[in-house]
Formats: C-alpha cells, sequence, structure tokens
C-alpha cells in the first residue's frame, strides 16, 4: 500500500502495517482478531474462518477491483462493507492493453538480440500491422473495458463489446461509440480480444479451447482480468500452431506460473507477474481510494 495513504490512516487510527501476513494465514487470523478494518491485496484469501475470527470487523478494503479472494457472502452475514478500488487503476490497465497491442500487432520489439547479434531481420519484420483501422473487442464493460476501449478509440481503433450486465439500450454504447455484441460475434471480428472480467462460477473456462478456435489467425488476445477464464493450454495449441497471431497474459490459473507450463516457449507471447493494474500512479490512486472509504466507514461507526 502506498507508504501516503498508510500515514494518513495512521494518523487517525492505530494500524499494523505488515504485508507479509499475506502469506502468513495463521498469524493474519491472530492479527484480526482486534481489528475493526482489514485492507489486502489479491494473495489474502479473506474467507469464512478469517471472517470468523474478525469479530469487530467492520470493513474490508480490497486493493484492486476483482473480488475472488474475498468470501463476499460471509462478510454480507455479518453486514462487514467491502470497498473494492474501482476505477483507481482502469488507466493503467488501459495503457498495458494498448501497448500489448500495438507490440503484438507490429511483432517487431523482439529483435534486441538479433540485431546486437549482428543480425539483420528487417525483411523478416517488415509484415507488422498498424493499429489504426483495426477492431478491439472487450469482454466485459465496466470501468476498465471502457477506459481501455477509449484509448484505442482515441489510438484509430474500432470498438465493441459483450457484457451481459450492461443493456443493449444503456446509453453509455452510444455515448462510448462502442457496438454490443454477443461474445462468439465479438472473437470471431475482433482484431484484438481483450478481457476484463471477474472470476466467477459463470465466467470460469469462459475462453476455452472452442472459443479461442474462433479467433481469427491474426488476432491478438490479452488477458489482464483473471486467469481462470482462459484455457492456457488452449492458447499455448494455437500460437504453437499459428492458428493465432499473438497472446499477453497478465494472470494466470496458477500464481505465480508453474515453470513447465505449456506456455514456456510459445511464439507471439507476451507473459507478466499480474502487473498490468499496476504503476506507480495507479498504486497512489488505489491506495488512496482505499484508505479514505475505508477511514469514512470506521468513523461512521465511531
Amino acid at each position: 500500500m502506498d507508504e501516503g495513504a498508510v500515514a494518513r490512516l495512521a494518523r487517525r487510527f492505530a494500524v499494523r502495517y505488515e504485508p507479509a501476513l499475506a502469506s502468513e494465514p495463521a498469524k493474519l487470523r491472530d492479527a484480526v482478531g482486534e481489528a475493526d478494518a482489514l485492507i489486502v491485496r489479491n494473495a489474502t484469501r479473506v474467507d469464512a474462518e478469517l471472517v470468523g475470527s474478525a469479530p469487530r470487523l467492520a470493513v474490508v478494503g480490497r486493493l484492486g477491483v476483482g473480488l475472488d479472494n474475498i468470501d463476499v457472502d460471509a462478510c454480507a452475514a455479518r453486514k462487514i462493507e467491502v470497498i473494492p478500488a474501482i476505477g483507481a487503476n482502469a488507466r493503467a490497465v488501459a495503457e498495458y492493453v494498448l501497448a500489448a497491442a500495438l507490440i503484438l500487432l507490429r511483432g517487431a520489439f523482439a529483435s534486441t538480440a538479433a540485431v546486437a547479434a549482428g543480425r539483420w531481420p528487417r525483411d523478416e519484420l517488415a509484415r507488422g500491422c498498424e493499429i489504426a483501422g483495426r477492431t478491439i473487442g472487450l469482454v466485459g464493460f465496466g470501468s476498465i473495458g471502457r477506459a481501455t476501449g477509449a484509448l484505442a478509440r482515441a489510438a484509430g481503433m474500432r470498438a465493441i463489446a459483450h457484457d451481459p450486465a450492461v443493456a443493449p439500450g444503456d446509453r453509455v454504447w452510444a455515448d462510448t461509440a462502442t457496438r454490443p455484441c454477443e461474445l462468439d460475434e465479438l472473437l470471431c471480428k475482433a482484431d484484438v480480444v481483450s478481457l476484463h472480467l471477474p472470476l466467477t462460477a459463470a465466467t470460469r473456462g469462459l475462453v476455452d479451447a472452442r472459443r479461442i478456435g474462433l479467433l481469427r489467425e491474426d488476432a491478438v488476445l490479452i488477458n489482464t482480468s483473471r486467469g481462470g477464464i482462459v484455457d492456457e493450454a488452449a492458447v499455448a495449441a494455437a500460437l504453437a500452431a499459428g492458428r493465432l497471431r499473438g497472446a499477453a497474459l497478465d494472470v494466470f490459473g496458477s500464481e505465480p506460473l508453474p515453470a513447465g507450463s505449456p506456455l514456456e516457449g510459445c511464439p507471439g507471447l507476451l507473459l507478466t507477474p499480474h502487473i498490468a493494474g499496476r504503476t506507480m500512479e495507479s498504486e497512489r490512486r488505489v491506495s488512496d481510494l482505499v484508505a479514505d472509504a475505508v477511514a469514512s466507514v470506521l468513523a461512521a461507526g465511531t
């Protein structure tokens, strides 16, 4: 958590700031026994057992937007407020997506070692594509999906999106110049497919081998949401067979990604360690938003 936000909380409340507790569940259970508030990232499991160990807990702040690590039902049963940092890291994720799309479509940025060694693969790398005039398909059209679409449109792309939670007649479609469509249609038509979904029972395994097979051979797949949504082995097979131009995966079904994954050694692949939403600027925004919201809940209860 950003140090400034921690310091602001510490001026008003007794604060125990120990990021290492995320990997020490027994110590965390002991620590929350006297806590009125808990602030976590995605590595901390706020399950029913932890909630049961915190009789005074009134609020859980999530430094991020995904809630798959928090038992929301257990919190609701205790009337514990759960506060994610909605929108605070949207710009960071949007810039990551656009950068990954540019790199994968152009295909020229992995030549450093070859050029430094005296090779000159100029003709080989002249088959890259420009992003302007192409279509981005956004699977999930919440705050991050909308920010990504806005940045993509500013670069000259067309935007289509799939989100069952946004009604076809909602003004947001016209306001953002984005066309709603069904998921399979989006996968067939988009040059860049970017996922912006929570991990739920409905979305787990959503982008499976069949749906990856719908993607065009020159398409790019980018996942910055949750790893369990995408079949990683199917992505690896599509890349190896030349049935997909490229993929950028920032999240995985198991994190860290185990050695020997089917993704190892795949062509046209960018892998990053769940970092798309984390920049110096977004860290401050996320921390400030959560700190202020948690402080408001605590102040209201005193």
